[in-house]
């Protein structure tokens, strides 16, 4: 098939290009990020820059390689914020954003050109460019979910386009430039990625499950019905602005053409693994990331055989509330609080806006949050004045968190017990260990039907062993106990199921 000779560009164009290709000629060999706003610059004059779509897209690559090396350079320190987002790391973000969208619209934007009459006979180039648009919108989610932030508006409806473009041409399988990922496995482990509920993990743990799903040989297919026989099926509506949806959890509407996919492989896949992990085995053996051997590493996975392999129906609905409330952060400040009524520990102040048996939802009014981590443990007291400040202290831990902007944090936190008891354990055959502050938390059926333990990561060397409690109150009461299940892990505390030991 012919096609039309594409038109010459004019001088000031020509010019435009120049200026261009110097830039790129001077970056070239640079590793860092320190030019970004200037590639900003090159990427808004080529979008002014009439000139013929071979042309544009040469240069996109370019620019490409630029902006691609500018994000590498910054998701390492994406990786190490604390919430709220301050607002020197909020103008960096925003500025690795700010590259992003415009490579990502003009890469679509070549689209038409390139699938139309005048396009060419060959696909290779609509492919490359449509994996680059979808590379660029993986990234924008990616950086959202690091930030704690909400995805920008329209950014799942573009994914979810460059997919159903790519299954249109018969693209998607196609394999990515030097080996990387084809359209549809790129697409995959995007929507894989926001099935674990990023909202409810650190920056840290973010990067182990972007990790871990990049490198897992296993992938999730994409069908128009509901695999049959699968327990976690998840969809996704292609002309959305939504990531999937746990079918438990949420019916398609009625009018909609919904593709489904289950996850029931990796995440028995995932708890493999962890078993394969607690029996001693190494990650490198697994071809997993060494964050995998750590005891936040094992947290996560845990999670992930729930997420991906059980995902829960909400078993009670939320009501609408607006009252406030004190906060105390971190296991060392519970422990002082429970431990000496009235103790002086920081707290900061918050408006609970709804809630249910299972938990609240909070928003931030004022007080520090400098140490604030999702995966924490907080008290939760509501400020009652005719209660004279006396209500319960209700124990819970940070499940996820949302910034919009420095001044604003919201938090979602699981309630695990309604009250605590400061406590100590000694380890009978770890006598060199000395003693262990830890929590104890009543049983709360249905929630949590037996007593528990709540202490830091790694305390309790040998889980089962026989353990003795000391706990101060008007006297000292010693009690024997054995732990059972370890129920949560994250990487700032462990909670352990325990029960009388009567082997003693």
């Amino acid at each position: 098939m012919s096609t039309l000779p594409e038109p010459s560009p004019s001088p000031a164009a020509e010019a435009s290009i120049r200026h261009i290709l110097e830039w790129l000629a001077t970056a070239h060999g640079r590793s860092g990020s320190d030019d970004a706003e200037q590639l900003h610059r090159q990427l808004l004059k080529l979008r002014d820059t009439p000139v013929p779509v071979s042309h544009r897209i040469k240069l996109l690559d370019l620019l490409h390689g630029h902006v691609e090396r500018v994000v590498k350079a910054e998701l390492p320190s994406f990786q190490k914020i604390s919430l709220p987002v301050a607002r020197k790391m909020r103008q960096r973000v925003k500025q690795v954003v700010d590259l992003l969208e415009p490579l990502t619209q003009d890469y679509f934007n070549s689209l038409a050109e390139l699938f139309g009459p005048a396009g060419g006979n060959s696909l290779r180039s609509p492919h490359n460019s449509l994996l680059r648009a979808m590379q660029g919108i993986g990234w924008q989610i990616k950086i959202s979910h690091l930030v704690a932030a909400p995805t920008g508006v329209g950014l799942w409806q573009q994914l979810h386009a460059a997919f159903r473009t790519a299954r249109r041409f018969d693209l998607g399988a196609i394999p990515g430039p030097r080996g990387s990922a084809s359209i549809e496995r790129a697409y995959a482990d995007i929507l894989l990625a926001a099935t674990a509920q990023p909202a409810s993990f650190s920056a840290s743990e973010l990067k182990f499950i972007s990790d871990y799903i990049e490198a897992s040989p296993l992938r999730v297919e994409l069908s128009e019905t509901p695999p049959a026989g699968a327990d976690a099926v998840f969809w996704v509506d292609l002309d959305r602005d939504f990531p999937a949806h746990a079918l438990i959890r949420r019916l398609p509407a009625a009018e909609s053409l919904p593709l489904y996919f289950a996850c029931d492989t990796i995440a028995a896949e995932a708890r493999r693994q962890l078993g394969e992990l607690e029996r001693g085995a190494s990650a490198v053996d697994l071809n997993l990331p060494a964050f995998a051997e750590t005891r936040a590493g094992h947290g996560v996975l845990r999670r992930l055989t729930k997420l991906w392999g059980k995902p829960a129906k909400r078993r009670f609905p939320r009501r609408r509330q607006s009252y406030r409330a004190n906060l105390c952060l971190g296991l060392d400040n519970l422990w002082r609080l429970m431990r000496h009524t009235g103790s002086p520990v920081p707290l900061s102040e918050w408006m609970v806006t709804n809630e249910s048996p299972e938990g609240y939802a909070l928003m931030h009014v004022s007080g520090d949050t400098d140490d604030l981590r999702i995966g924490d443990v907080v008290a939760l007291q509501a400020i009652d004045e005719q209660d004279g400040g006396n209500a319960p202290q209700r124990i819970c831990i940070i499940r996820w968190a949302m910034s919009e902007n420095p001044e604003h944090i919201e938090l979602g936190l699981q309630l695990i017990a309604p009250r605590a008891i400061a406590a100590e354990i000694a380890q009978p055959y770890e006598l060199d260990a000395g003693r262990v502050a830890v929590l104890i938390l009543p049983e709360t059926p249905p929630l949590r039907p037996s007593e528990s333990l709540l202490l830091a990561p790694g305390k309790i060397q040998n889980a089962g062993a026989p353990l003795i409690l000391l706990v101060e109150k008007d006297n000292l009461l010693i009690r024997e106990i054995r732990t059972e299940n370890l129920d949560e892990q994250t990487n700032n505390i462990e909670l352990f199921s325990v029960a009388p030991d009567h082997s003693a």
